[in-house]
């Protein structure tokens, strides 16, 4: 099986007015493709950094990094933004839509970076499987803020991704629509054969996962089920 994550002895260290600040410190972290990884974990303890390093969106300052079978350490810029278009599909807790675009073009804008001649198509396709067929020329200002979090999952999910990075997707949502929402993105997951890392305070969603890595004071550890 195809190795989805492979991290080894990564330290994150950002500087701030106080001095250095250790986020992550030596992380090790294997997992397989096509898993569902809960990481839970106290405010400030490192988990969205976690994503960050692993979206190549953060470089680490030491240690191995490889996701999907590709070597973060040392590329460029322009190398990584190529590995987030082909790899990476990010799901945030407050939506990152463009409010300028309907709901259709916010899903179309990635696979048109990517060279998609259907982008289109395939962005009208991605809104229908998450049931927003009928809010295709609607902008974000015009939806609830359930049915953003659904355009940003068909964003993230018909873009190809194959690993899918949750980042409290429904910290900003009410009980039903965010168990609503957590209910699609695992079935798009196994539909789409995709590894997602889902962080969340929820320790019972979290349960849902294969697995659950707990990170505090910048460490990584299997947590129990």
């Amino acid at each position: 099986m195809t190795a989805a994550l492979n991290l080894k002895d990564v330290h994150l260290t950002l500087s701030s007015r106080a001095g250095e600040i250790k986020i992550l410190r030596g992380v090790n972290v294997a997992a397989d493709a096509g898993q569902a990884i809960g990481i839970v974990g106290p405010s400030g303890s490192g988990k969205t950094s976690l994503l960050m390093i692993i979206a190549g969106l953060e470089a680490v300052t030491s240690g191995a990094i490889s996701v999907n079978g590709v070597d973060l350490n040392g590329k460029s810029e322009a190398a990584l933004a190529k590995f987030r278009r082909e790899n990476i599909g990010i799901i945030f807790q407050s939506f990152h839509l463009i409010p300028t675009m309907t709901a259709l073009e916010n899903v179309a804008v990635p696979l048109e970076f990517k060279g998609s001649k259907d982008a289109m198509d395939h962005a009208r396709e991605g809104l229908k499987r998450v049931g927003l067929g009928h809010r295709l020329d609607h902008y974000p200002g015009q939806l609830s803020g359930g049915e953003q979090q659904r355009v940003a999952i068909a964003r993230a999910v018909t873009s190809g991704a194959k690993i899918l990075l949750a980042d409290e997707p429904t910290g900003n949502l009410d009980q039903e629509n965010g168990s609503t929402i957590i209910d699609l993105l695992f079935e798009l997951k196994e539909r789409e054969q995709a590894t997602l890392l889902l962080v969340t305070h929820d320790r019972a969603l979290a349960e849902r996962c294969n697995r659950i890595l707990e990170v505090r004071d910048g460490l990584v550890s299997d947590g129990h089920k």
